[in-house]
């Protein structure tokens, strides 16, 4: 199924998994929205939104680069109207945006707690929200959530349960928008990696370097989610898909080229058992 011409709204778009699937869709020629905070690129982490809608325009698509924060109604309201007064339409929506923090309870300062949950439960459910009313005039409309299957192991709790709790928040809202739409044929499905995918989140908060070494690069969640999207929507929702399963059901079983190193061994990510 074609996205020629399909409008695609990405929240924290300007790096990482985001970036890597609006440079996929891109190449289909897609209109790609880019919606994240960063104006200025902080060496940490890389990236603004004009340079990730550079790179989109280089790809092949069309972008237009909108600094949000999703954490207030108002931004993301904005944010919305700008992307259908330019292009018309949303026919895809992709919540990316997410923050992390793996502390333990006592070590979770509140403003840890509220960050996670604000962008990943409030402001996942707020853009979905607001774009309901014109993924509803969609072109086979999606709703893609990068949040994992609900895991309810104790191990996924105990080590670092404010981030699980906003994580597992997003999926919820899988599923009960995936029950909620259906009678729109909106398709509303997650994307969870099977690996660690080597991203500024990963070098700078998790395992550094050698944990990046150990991971896959983003483009195997951008060819995973350019699958998805080619399904009909009315028979494709409610899923929680890992990157793996996409791309073997699609016919692509050789990985290694995802491989930051091949010569590592994968490192399973969160929420997943072996």
């Amino acid at each position: 199924m074609s996205l020629n011409g399909k409008t695609v709204l990405i929240t924290g778009a300007s790096r990482g998994i985001g970036k890597a699937i609006a440079l996929r869709l891109a190449r289909e020629g897609a209109n790609i929205v880019v919606v994240a905070k960063s104006v200025e690129e902080n060496p940490l982490l890389g990236g603004t939104i004009f340079s990730a809608a550079d790179e989109i325009v280089q790809a092949g698509g069309q972008a237009l680069p909108i600094q949000c924060d999703i954490r207030f109604e108002e931004q993301v309201a904005a944010s919305v109207k700008k992307a259908v007064d330019h292009f018309g339409s949303i026919d895809i929506l992709i919540n990316n945006a997410s923050a992390i923090n793996l502390s333990t309870t006592e070590q979770t300062e509140a403003k840890r707690f509220d960050l996670m949950h604000d962008i990943n439960v409030r402001g996942t459910f707020l853009m979905s929200k607001h774009c309901i009313p014109h993924l509803r005039k969609g072109d086979n409309p999606h709703i893609l959530n990068l949040s994992p299957p609900i895991n309810l192991n104790p191990i996924w709790f105990k080590n670092h349960l404010a981030y699980t709790l906003s994580k597992y928040g997003m999926s919820m809202i899988v599923i009960g928008l995936a029950a909620e739409l259906k009678k729109d044929k909106i398709a509303v499905n997650a994307l969870w990696p099977r690996t660690t995918i080597a991203t500024a989140a990963v070098k700078n908060l998790l395992g550094g370097e050698a944990l990046a070494q150990m991971s896959r690069k983003p483009e195997i969640i951008a060819d995973a989610a350019y699958y998805i999207f080619s399904q009909p929507a009315e028979n494709c929702s409610g899923n929680f898909f890992i990157d793996e399963d996409v791309l073997e059901k699609a016919g692509i079983t050789d990985l290694s080229g995802y491989a930051v190193n091949a010569s590592k061994q994968l490192y399973t990510d969160l929420f997943l058992d072996e």
